[in-house]
């Protein structure tokens, strides 16, 4: 990955979210959302709910029209990524400006959440299924 020198300030933000891993950048601009070289619409599939939620820190603060978001994300889903690069947008802000961590931690948005699949484990047919049981 090559750095390009735009003259402007930067934040970096990482967020994780089951499998899912978003490198979040907020560099000053007019609010665009670009995820993996598209358009955030096209990229979470006109899904309002996840293009919502990754823009949410940024509406809590009222800088949605302030900061590009460029992310790199993959793996997981698409909640997985939505809710990866909400988390990444998030940290970024907070390096933004430390004044910001209140606001975004009382709405949840600095926590993740440690949720992930569970191992399958053996004699089972998944993590907790166990085959049927009968006594003769």
């Amino acid at each position: 990955m090559q750095a390009i020198d735009t003259g402007k300030a930067v934040y970096w933000g990482t967020g994780r979210r089951k499998s899912a891993i978003a490198r979040v950048r907020l560099v000053p601009g007019s609010g665009q959302v670009i995820i993996n070289g598209r358009e955030g619409e096209s990229y979470l599939q006109f899904n309002t709910s996840y293009l919502s939620a990754t823009k949410a820190p940024l509406e809590t603060l009222g800088l949605e029209n302030d900061y590009d978001v460029l992310v790199n994300v993959q793996g997981g889903g698409l909640t997985g990524q939505a809710e990866s690069i909400r988390l990444g947008v998030a940290r970024a802000l907070c390096e933004l400006s430390p004044d910001n961590r209140q606001p975004l931690k009382a709405e949840g948005y600095l926590t993740r959440d440690p949720r992930a699949k569970e191992r399958k484990k053996y004699g089972l047919r998944k993590a907790r299924k166990a085959p049927q049981y009968s006594k003769r």
